[in-house]
């Protein structure tokens, strides 16, 4: 089983939608958060440790979360989708 944790800024929109469309496809096991302080569910360093694949949505999504949980991130996949908002 693959633990997919997807990553966007506010946890709206991009990542919550992810989320939902891949739970339970061929074994994967989905959450979703966001890197904002008003993100509906907030990243946090348990969320990375729960994951095994780390989807973020853009390329600042992925130099943020390097910046504030490098640490957390040794081993980790982490996957830039490049998805933009466009809303």
């Amino acid at each position: 089983m693959k633990n997919v944790l997807f990553v966007c800024s506010q946890n709206h929109l991009r990542s919550p939608t992810a989320e939902q469309v891949f739970n339970g496809m061929g074994g994967v096991v989905t959450k979703s958060a966001g890197l904002d302080i008003n993100a509906t569910t907030q990243l946090t360093g348990a969320l990375i440790g729960w994951a095994t694949l780390i989807v973020v949505m853009e390329k600042h999504h992925l130099n943020k979360l390097k910046k504030k949980y490098r640490s957390s991130l040794v081993g980790k996949r982490v996957v830039c989708l490049n998805i933009p908002d466009d809303i």
